[in-house]
């Protein structure tokens, strides 16, 4: 029963000193508050630019320079790896267009083709891809020049000169989905990648058994100038960059921006620690002399309690028990000053962000690591007061009778 009596005791005496107890809370608050807003400024403005990063998936690409000749075996090898996500061939980009019809509109227009397959994360807000030969996911002005919906059907065909003749073939093709203006800002027309090598085997003079298209036996060995390579995070990319130079493979990607923000936050990292460190360590330091002045205050008490039976652990207890008391309602303080602050701020700035985004925020995680923090603070500095309680003799209360 002694721990509750101690906890009683200790909350009353608490209660009782509602002046002193009242400027412990203040103190806290006025270190906790400034830091959870600085926190949040830092989390917020930073974890924005790194949540843009990570959604678009253009950051994650890893584009070859220059043509090549890899074959679909290396690339098979490619794709096993934990920090690839995605990656198909690419044909020759003079072979890569094809021209698009629709009944609803008179012109003929002309767009890249971009091979792709499932799981391609330029389409993974679509939810569907161009899987089979005869169908094809639009960019968005693509279909806004077609005047097309998904489902509609479309006509395409491609120029070839084959034997001193100019040839025309035609393909019905069929509008899977329309991709998203943050997919491709051009016109283009994502296919299946069997459909993109058809294309080319068309104009290169071959035939294409699948659609009915005559010409020369083509080779069993394929080579491809390039790849759609897309990592599986923005943080393997530098990684990636770096094994493809290795194999003497020149490529292209936004390591650079994605190193501009990850050192930004690395700094504002340390800025943020080394200030919440002092803070907390000074008032550490002011929360462990009071309590121990405290402590020195009602050493007549404290002995007091020792005769009428409470252990030294008991005692010990006292000033800890208090200051944690002093740091749970510093803490619920220090948290709605922030979200007065936080309110104001992204109030103040709401018409320079995007809906939804705000520029001063916390997570719930970091509410309860501030908690942890000032508890585990508060409990050492209250320590120091606590041996100083333990070293009460009984007989200094005797000797005030």
């Amino acid at each position: 029963m002694r721990p509750f009596k101690t906890l009683r005791l200790a909350t009353r005496d608490y209660l009782h000193e509602w002046q002193m107890s009242g400027c412990f809370i203040l103190a806290l608050a006025s270190v906790l508050g400034p830091m959870l807003v600085l926190f949040g400024l830092k989390f917020g403005i930073v974890g924005g630019m790194i949540e843009q990063l990570v959604e678009d998936p253009r950051n994650r690409e890893i584009m070859p320079v220059g043509s090549g000749k890899f074959t679909a075996a290396w690339m098979g090898e490619l794709r096993k790896r934990s920090d690839v996500e995605f990656i198909v061939p690419r044909t020759r980009s003079i072979a890569a267009t094809i021209q698009l019809k629709s009944s609803n509109h008179s012109k003929i227009v002309s767009m890249e083709v971009i091979p792709s397959d499932v799981g391609d994360p330029l389409l993974s807000e679509l939810g569907t891809g161009p899987t089979e030969l005869d169908s094809i996911v639009l960019s968005k002005s693509a279909a806004a020049k077609l005047r097309v919906e998904p489902g509609d059907e479309i006509s395409g065909s491609l120029v070839r000169r084959f034997k001193d003749k100019k040839e025309r073939a035609h393909l019905d093709l069929k509008v899977a989905a329309i991709a998203p203006v943050s997919a491709f800002p051009r016109e283009a027309a994502f296919t299946s990648v069997k459909l993109a090598e058809a294309l080319e085997d068309y104009r290169d003079g071959n035939a294409v058994p699948m659609l009915g298209w005559d010409g020369n036996i083509g080779s069993d060995s394929r080579t491809y100038p390039g790849f759609r390579l897309y990592a599986a995070s923005i943080y393997d990319v530098a990684d990636l960059h770096e094994g493809l130079v290795d194999l003497g493979i020149e490529v292209r990607t936004r390591a650079a921006d994605i190193e501009l923000v990850q050192r930004m936050d690395r700094n504002l990292s340390m800025v943020y620690w080394a200030i919440a460190i002092i803070g907390l360590v000074g008032f550490s330091l002011s929360l462990g002399a009071s309590l121990w002045a405290n402590v020195d205050r009602k050493s007549k008490e404290l002995s007091v309690l020792r005769l009428v039976g409470f252990r030294t652990g008991d005692i010990m207890w006292f000033p800890m028990i208090q200051a944690l008391y002093t740091a749970v309602l510093g803490w619920g303080l220090a948290a709605a000053i922030y979200h007065v602050a936080a309110w104001a701020i992204n109030d103040m700035l709401a018409s320079q962000m995007d809906v939804g985004q705000q520029i001063c925020n916390l997570l719930p995680i970091h509410y309860m690591i501030a908690l942890g923090l000032t508890m585990g603070s508060s409990v050492i500095a209250a320590a120091l007061a606590g041996f100083r309680s333990a070293k009460i003799e009984p007989s200094e209360g005797l000797r005030e009778i």
